[in-house]
Protein backbone atom coordinates (compact mmCIF):
# COMPACT_ATOMS: atom_id res chain seq x y z
CA UNK A 1 0.00 0.00 0.00
CA UNK A 2 3.11 2.51 0.95
CA UNK A 3 4.48 2.01 -2.91
CA UNK A 4 0.84 2.79 -4.31
CA UNK A 5 0.53 6.54 -2.17
CA UNK A 6 4.16 6.96 -3.15
CA UNK A 7 3.74 6.03 -7.16
CA UNK A 8 0.56 8.56 -6.79
CA UNK A 9 2.32 11.23 -5.42
CA UNK A 10 5.10 11.52 -7.98
CA UNK A 11 2.40 11.42 -10.79
CA UNK A 12 0.47 13.78 -8.86
CA UNK A 13 3.51 16.15 -9.16
CA UNK A 14 4.35 15.56 -12.50
CA UNK A 15 1.03 16.00 -14.01
CA UNK A 16 0.01 18.87 -12.18
CA UNK A 17 1.84 21.38 -10.32
CA UNK A 18 0.09 22.88 -7.53
CA UNK A 19 0.04 26.60 -6.22
CA UNK A 20 0.97 26.02 -1.99
CA UNK A 21 -2.29 28.39 -1.47
CA UNK A 22 -0.97 31.50 0.79
CA UNK A 23 -2.33 32.87 3.75
CA UNK A 24 -4.73 35.68 1.80
CA UNK A 25 -5.68 32.60 -0.50
CA UNK A 26 -7.27 30.74 2.29
CA UNK A 27 -9.13 33.61 4.17
CA UNK A 28 -10.67 34.08 1.00
CA UNK A 29 -11.73 30.25 -0.02
CA UNK A 30 -13.30 30.05 3.19
CA UNK A 31 -14.82 33.43 3.14
CA UNK A 32 -16.34 32.86 -0.34
CA UNK A 33 -17.49 29.26 0.63
CA UNK A 34 -18.92 30.25 4.26
CA UNK A 35 -20.78 33.47 2.33
CA UNK A 36 -22.28 31.36 -0.56
CA UNK A 37 -23.47 28.75 1.92
CA UNK A 38 -25.55 30.96 3.54
CA UNK A 39 -27.56 30.99 0.52
CA UNK A 40 -29.99 28.80 0.34
CA UNK A 41 -30.26 27.79 -3.00
CA UNK A 42 -26.53 26.41 -3.39
CA UNK A 43 -23.82 24.23 -1.74
CA UNK A 44 -20.66 25.02 -2.24
CA UNK A 45 -17.16 23.10 -1.82
CA UNK A 46 -13.74 22.93 -1.30
CA UNK A 47 -11.52 21.58 -3.28
CA UNK A 48 -13.57 18.96 -4.74
CA UNK A 49 -12.37 16.83 -7.70
CA UNK A 50 -14.55 16.99 -10.70
CA UNK A 51 -14.57 14.42 -12.81
CA UNK A 52 -13.30 15.58 -16.82
CA UNK A 53 -12.63 12.52 -18.31
CA UNK A 54 -15.25 13.11 -20.79
CA UNK A 55 -12.83 15.56 -22.38
CA UNK A 56 -9.11 15.50 -23.54
CA UNK A 57 -7.92 18.71 -21.17
CA UNK A 58 -4.85 19.06 -23.57
CA UNK A 59 -6.44 20.69 -25.99
CA UNK A 60 -6.98 23.70 -23.05
CA UNK A 61 -3.14 23.16 -22.26
CA UNK A 62 -3.66 21.93 -19.10
CA UNK A 63 -0.76 19.12 -17.75
CA UNK A 64 -4.07 17.03 -15.80
CA UNK A 65 -5.16 14.32 -17.52
CA UNK A 66 -9.01 13.56 -16.47
CA UNK A 67 -9.61 15.61 -13.21
CA UNK A 68 -9.92 19.68 -12.68
CA UNK A 69 -10.05 20.76 -8.36
CA UNK A 70 -11.11 24.09 -8.16
CA UNK A 71 -10.58 26.11 -5.17
CA UNK A 72 -14.41 26.66 -4.66
CA UNK A 73 -17.27 25.35 -6.69
CA UNK A 74 -21.15 25.15 -6.29
CA UNK A 75 -23.62 22.89 -6.69
CA UNK A 76 -27.86 22.93 -6.24
CA UNK A 77 -28.48 23.18 -2.88
CA UNK A 78 -29.88 19.37 -4.17
CA UNK A 79 -26.50 18.35 -3.77
CA UNK A 80 -24.63 17.88 -0.29
CA UNK A 81 -23.74 15.14 2.20
CA UNK A 82 -23.50 11.73 0.64
CA UNK A 83 -25.21 9.43 2.97
CA UNK A 84 -24.61 6.49 0.98
CA UNK A 85 -21.02 6.72 -0.26
CA UNK A 86 -18.56 9.10 -0.89
CA UNK A 87 -17.81 10.30 -4.06
CA UNK A 88 -14.31 10.40 -5.05
CA UNK A 89 -14.82 12.76 -8.02
CA UNK A 90 -17.84 14.48 -8.66
CA UNK A 91 -19.58 13.31 -12.27
CA UNK A 92 -21.60 15.90 -12.39
CA UNK A 93 -20.31 19.60 -13.04
CA UNK A 94 -21.16 22.48 -10.81
CA UNK A 95 -22.97 25.64 -11.70
CA UNK A 96 -20.03 27.77 -10.53
CA UNK A 97 -16.25 27.34 -10.46
CA UNK A 98 -14.25 29.57 -8.12
CA UNK A 99 -9.98 30.00 -8.76
CA UNK A 100 -8.28 32.30 -6.31
CA UNK A 101 -4.96 33.37 -7.72
CA UNK A 102 -2.05 32.47 -5.34
CA UNK A 103 0.90 34.71 -5.50
CA UNK A 104 2.54 32.68 -7.44
CA UNK A 105 0.54 31.32 -10.05
CA UNK A 106 -0.13 32.53 -13.64
CA UNK A 107 -3.27 33.87 -14.83
CA UNK A 108 -3.59 32.02 -18.05
CA UNK A 109 -3.20 28.79 -16.04
CA UNK A 110 -6.51 29.96 -14.43
CA UNK A 111 -7.51 30.99 -17.67
CA UNK A 112 -7.21 27.67 -19.55
CA UNK A 113 -9.06 26.09 -16.78
CA UNK A 114 -12.05 28.11 -17.17
CA UNK A 115 -12.16 26.95 -21.27
CA UNK A 116 -12.15 23.58 -19.66
CA UNK A 117 -14.82 24.54 -17.04
CA UNK A 118 -17.06 26.12 -19.88
CA UNK A 119 -16.48 22.87 -22.39
CA UNK A 120 -17.74 20.78 -19.83
CA UNK A 121 -21.10 22.55 -19.04
CA UNK A 122 -19.91 24.84 -16.19
CA UNK A 123 -22.13 27.93 -15.93
CA UNK A 124 -19.92 30.85 -14.50
CA UNK A 125 -16.39 31.17 -13.20
CA UNK A 126 -15.23 34.02 -11.04
CA UNK A 127 -11.23 34.65 -10.83
CA UNK A 128 -10.20 35.82 -7.35
CA UNK A 129 -7.40 38.74 -6.88
CA UNK A 130 -6.19 39.03 -3.75
CA UNK A 131 -3.57 40.92 -4.22
CA UNK A 132 -5.87 43.73 -5.70
CA UNK A 133 -8.93 43.11 -4.06
CA UNK A 134 -10.86 42.46 -7.08
CA UNK A 135 -12.97 39.72 -8.65
CA UNK A 136 -14.04 38.73 -12.29
CA UNK A 137 -17.11 37.12 -13.28
CA UNK A 138 -16.77 35.15 -16.64
CA UNK A 139 -20.18 34.11 -18.33
CA UNK A 140 -18.26 32.99 -21.42
CA UNK A 141 -14.61 32.19 -21.62
CA UNK A 142 -14.35 35.71 -23.29
CA UNK A 143 -16.60 37.41 -21.19
CA UNK A 144 -15.97 38.78 -17.85
CA UNK A 145 -16.70 41.91 -15.34
CA UNK A 146 -14.04 42.91 -13.14
CA UNK A 147 -15.37 44.44 -9.37
CA UNK A 148 -12.86 45.77 -7.42
CA UNK A 149 -12.60 46.86 -3.52
CA UNK A 150 -10.16 50.11 -5.23
CA UNK A 151 -13.55 51.15 -6.76
CA UNK A 152 -15.59 50.59 -3.01
CA UNK A 153 -13.54 52.49 -1.40
CA UNK A 154 -12.65 55.68 -3.57
CA UNK A 155 -16.47 55.97 -3.72
CA UNK A 156 -17.81 55.68 0.13
CA UNK A 157 -21.90 55.93 -0.77
CA UNK A 158 -21.79 53.12 -3.24
CA UNK A 159 -21.34 49.51 -1.90
CA UNK A 160 -19.59 47.21 -4.95
CA UNK A 161 -21.28 44.07 -5.17
CA UNK A 162 -20.40 41.38 -7.10
CA UNK A 163 -22.78 40.76 -9.68
CA UNK A 164 -22.36 37.17 -11.34
CA UNK A 165 -25.48 37.70 -13.53
CA UNK A 166 -25.52 34.00 -14.65
CA UNK A 167 -25.88 32.82 -11.17
CA UNK A 168 -28.20 35.71 -9.61
CA UNK A 169 -25.72 35.96 -7.09
CA UNK A 170 -25.13 39.75 -5.32
CA UNK A 171 -22.07 39.89 -2.80
CA UNK A 172 -20.68 42.68 -1.27
CA UNK A 173 -17.20 42.29 -2.23
CA UNK A 174 -16.16 43.89 0.93
CA UNK A 175 -16.94 40.62 2.50
CA UNK A 176 -14.73 38.82 0.67
CA UNK A 177 -11.43 40.56 1.29
CA UNK A 178 -12.17 42.37 4.82
CA UNK A 179 -13.70 40.57 8.33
Amino acid sequence: MTELVEFKEIEYQEDEVREMPSRNHSFVQTRIASLLFNDERFTPFVELSLDASQIDLSQFGLKAKDELIPDVCVYPSSVGFNDDDDDLKMLDMPLLAIEIISPRQGISDIIAKFKAYFALGVKSCWLITPAIKAATIYSQPNRFKTFSMDTAEVDTEVNIEIIDKAMDIHLPIHKLFKR
